[in-house]
């Protein structure tokens, strides 16, 4: 039983935020399609942010009527509202229609909108229906979300997406000079095929959530039954809570015992600050700010150097949440300075995406060996970080995870909304295509 628990955790986790991971990573196929070209990370950025409307709503609820709201019945909505969006991009994503004069992906923009709308919303209603279950499963909810993330990498991997060469222009024009650009392989197979993939794991993901939902209450009908039936004398002595407690104990197979104290342990409303504050700033650096310019700090060092940092950061994420399972360490110290460690990372990245198109050791192994190792170790120090809260808040209370959603997507809503103008107004930082020869040390072939 525990170890189906564990499968259907992980199932349900990857429904997280699959659909917005999936089209960022199947972006440098698609804005060769749509008309807004390389503009339309700026309009998806907007969508995604507007679509934080679903988890205010939820918090709004949560704190103005408490119980009022069914998170069963909101997790099943937005999993099916998951599942139609997928299957409709498919189909429409390519559609285009006239406005004002210009051809606008209105079809793409309405069904991104309800696809991050599901992932946003995920946030504030995933992590407390896990409450009902022991704490060691949350960890196994984030090894799916993390997967959430790793799987469309590795299917866009597969897929061959943004696989590109240098064409000496001279080649294709005739003209004896000519100069590299650019031109990107045709993929192993359709993005239409890409977003039913996607449809596919919303479903697996819906399906583990309707198994959820019914197991733990077996479960806890069995386990009641079985503490009745042979400690009779026992129970009928206790009052409910006591009875509740002991009920705990043999539904979780000795879990309390073997936690210890950190199931009791109760934070001041100070180190409760620090906790949300590590919440907000490693999604906001995670979720915002560092991904808006990973091709910037990667691209510059080879078309290689960004491949591996995309597929080994994403492999960082259920890595370092299989490593909490085993190594649990709810030190606010120890966490604190992992977090200053990863941000380290985060912000040698940075700074090498503004030194684009010419950052440090460009056009050398070394250079590209150590901002693969940067982006690695930055997913993975903060992804432990992120594991390690949510935990610590799923043993205070139910309306901590809530407010745990709430950090996260606020978190994410301000890195965001710090980058989009510096990278789409301000133009901070400049292309750093592997093909150019603006930089004297980029190897010619």
């Amino acid at each position: 039983m525990a170890l189906l628990i564990h499968i259907l955790a992980c199932s349900f986790g990857v429904g997280s935020w699959v659909a917005v991971n999936g089209l960022w990573v199947e972006l440098p196929l698609i804005v060769n399609t749509l008309p807004e070209g390389w503009e339309l990370p700026s309009y998806l950025t907007v969508i995604i942010q507007l679509a934080n409307v679903g988890p205010l709503l939820v918090t709004l609820m949560h704190k103005l009527n408490p119980g009022c709201l069914k998170e069963n019945i909101v997790i099943y909505s937005i999993l099916s509202i998951g599942v139609l969006s997928c299957i409709l991009l498919a189909f429409f994503w390519d559609r285009t229609t006239v406005f004002a004069g210009a051809s606008h992906s209105t079809a793409f923009f309405v069904i991104i909108f309800f696809l991050s709308l599901v992932d946003c919303t995920s946030s504030v209603t995933f992590l407390p229906f896990m409450m009902q279950l022991p704490a060691k499963y949350i960890t196994t909810y984030y090894i799916g979300e993390g997967l959430s993330g790793f799987i469309p990498g590795v299917v866009a991997l597969a897929q061959g997406v943004g696989m590109a060469i240098c064409v000496n222009s001279s080649e294709t024009s005739g003209n004896n000079t000519g100069s590299l650009h650019t031109e990107y392989l045709p993929p192993n197979f359709s993005t239409e095929v890409f977003f039913f993939i996607l449809g596919a794991m919303m479903c697996i993901s819906q399906a583990a959530f309707v198994a959820l939902n019914r197991l733990p209450r077996i479960y806890e009908l069995s386990t009641e039954n079985l503490v009745q039936d042979t400690v009779p004398s026992v129970s009928s002595g206790l009052d409910n809570s006591g009875a509740e407690t002991d009920g705990e104990r043999v539904r979780n197979n000795g879990e309390m015992a073997n936690q210890g104290s950190h199931m009791m342990a109760k934070y001041s409303m100070y180190q409760l600050t620090i906790i949300y504050f590590l919440v907000a700033w490693v999604n906001a650096a995670t979720n915002g700010l560092l991904p808006s310019v990973q091709t910037y700090s990667c691209i510059p060092y080879g078309n290689l150097a960004y491949h591996l940092s995309a597929s080994l950061a994403s492999v960082a994420n259920p890595l370092a949440c299989t490593l909490a399972m085993f190594f649990q360490n709810r030190s606010l110290i120890f966490l604190g300075i992992l977090t200053v460690v990863g941000t380290g990372f985060g912000s040698y990245n940075m700074a090498m995406a503004a030194m684009s198109p010419c950052p440090l050791l460009h056009g050398t192994a070394v250079g590209e060996a150590i901002i693969v190792l940067s982006w690695l170790f930055f997913t993975g120090t903060l992804s432990y970080v992120k594991v390690m809260v949510g935990v610590i808040l799923r043993d205070q209370s139910h309306n901590a995870l809530v407010w745990c959603g709430a950090a996260t997507q606020m978190g994410s809503l301000v890195g965001s909304i710090i980058m989009f103008p510096l990278v789409n107004i301000y133009r901070l930082f400049k292309s750093g295509d592997f093909c150019n020869t603006e930089c004297p040390l980029i190897p010619q072939n």
